[in-house]
């Protein structure tokens, strides 16, 4: 990194930086309290606006938000008459899974071979820790040029809509020129990027019923009609032969414009195993930024052991349909359920109800928000040019702020880039990658109050 104040402010702030992560990650703040202590949730949530009130944010807040959350809002005036800038990342996690699938304990930051290991490192208190290491660069450097809004959320892995259903009620409170979401990552480690869309969500749970009760399946198999095979047909007609999605009614050909993911460097990302084929057909980058994707994300069936030798009578299955920009999610919903009642066999009863719902995203990538961060990142990243992306995944605020303050620019940018694993085992982060991006994030500040 080229040598400047504020890079040279960051960087004798990581040492702090890792000591700060260290505690946030300690805290198992998954927003599933019936699995884990809501206190743990609390913790982390005042750990937040402590840090907040330690830089002289004024207005600190700890929101109850209407899921039985909490999000954490502070406010740290700027000059008169500047612009206003609000900053965004999320202090809950997902559970571990797999615990004895960690190397070293996924609540405890531990360093290995130049990363930084533990939930929520990358997704999303290492993006809390950005946030508060570009504003004391500033700070370190003349003053911070904006308005600030933080708002760190708490049930963001959930999508249970807390901080959306507050923010709209309270509509003034989230007001901003531009929004930084500090939630998504870099296509690769050393690459500076924004993600300019975001594909949406629908999740449906599914029950097909045949009988009125389990039949041994020696005296009535063959002839009764089996729930568990009758579900298993309906999720295969939700794929092509080559794995591709097929949804009726649903566009699964649109083509992606931005920068491109090569199927080598997507399988050494995914870890897809040796002669196991990729799914889909286009682009790799059309699979997973521009189309629609299902997912089965459970099945509730007899275990295999202890099962018996019985037709089943019920069987239900959690379906994700990821929804790409320019199809509305509510449309994508009805025409997964139409879908699944058409392909339903044998006169099977079949039922879904929707758990979740969020509608994709794209950014405006023409703005003065866009132009400032590319100079920015220009200085952070040397000799590297800002790339746009897509993600696969779901932010439902984007929309809920987009809605809300359709002036205000969004960009997203992060510290989840392919290697940090979120959402898996041995989850971590780049300390590189938390520094430049901290430098990207104070130096986009700077030229966006200038421009």
């Amino acid at each position: 990194m080229s040598s400047n104040p504020v890079a040279e402010t960051v960087a004798s702030l990581l040492p702090r930086a890792k000591a700060e992560l260290t505690e946030l990650v300690a805290f198992k703040s998954v927003a599933d309290f019936a699995q884990f202590p809501k206190s743990e949730s609390e913790g982390a949530a005042n750990w937040i606006a402590d840090a907040l009130r330690a830089e002289d944010f004024v207005d600190v807040a700890v929101l109850d938000t209407p899921d039985g959350t909490q999000s954490v809002y502070g406010y740290l005036p700027g000059p008169e008459g500047a612009k206003t800038v609000l900053l965004y990342a999320h202090y809950d996690v997902q559970p571990p899974l797999d615990e004895d699938g960690w190397v070293t304990p996924p609540f405890e930051l531990t360093e290995r071979d130049g990363r930084w290991y533990g939930r929520g490192t990358a997704d999303c208190k290492g993006g809390a820790i950005m946030h508060l290491l570009a504003l004391r660069a500033l700070k370190a450097n003349g003053g911070v040029p904006v308005h600030v809004k933080v708002i760190v959320e708490g049930s963001e892995e959930q999508g249970t809509g807390g901080l959306e259903r507050y923010a709209e009620r309270h509509p003034e409170l989230l007001k901003a020129d531009t929004i930084v979401i500090g939630d998504a990552g870099n296509f690769r480690v050393g690459l500076p990027t924004v993600t300019t869309t975001l594909r949406g969500m629908t999740m449906l749970r599914v029950q097909v019923d045949t009988l009125a009760g389990n039949l041994h399946s020696g005296q009535f198999g063959g002839a009764a009609p089996d729930a568990l095979g009758s579900l298993i047909r309906v999720l295969d007609s939700l794929r092509a032969e080559d794995g591709s999605t097929t949804v009726d009614g649903l566009d699964a050909t649109a083509r992606w414009d931005g920068l491109e993911y090569t199927e080598e460097q997507f399988r050494k990302d995914a870890k897809v195993l040796d002669g196991v084929g990729l799914i889909g057909d286009g682009s790799v980058a059309d699979r997973i930024w521009a189309r629609p994707a299902v997912t089965v994300l459970g099945i509730d069936c007899p275990p295999v052991v202890g099962a018996t030798p019985s037709v089943q009578s019920s069987a239900r299955a959690l379906i994700s349909l990821r929804v790409p920009p320019g199809i509305d999610s509510a449309e994508a919903t009805q025409l997964l359920q139409a879908h699944i009642e058409a392909h339903t066999p044998w006169g099977a009863r079949v039922s879904t109800e929707q758990i979740g719902q969020g509608q994709p995203f794209r950014a405006d990538t023409s703005s003065p928000a866009y132009r400032a961060m590319a100079d920015a990142m220009a200085v952070a990243y040397p000799g590297e040019t800002m790339q746009y992306a897509g993600q696969g995944g779901t932010i439902p605020l984007c929309n809920t702020l987009a809605g809300l303050y359709p002036e205000a620019e969004i960009l997203l940018i992060g510290l989840s880039e392919p290697e940090a694993q979120i959402h898996a085992v041995n989850e971590s982060v780049s300390p590189e990658e938390l520094e430049r991006l901290s430098v990207a994030e104070a130096l986009f500040l700077r030229n966006y109050a200038a421009g």
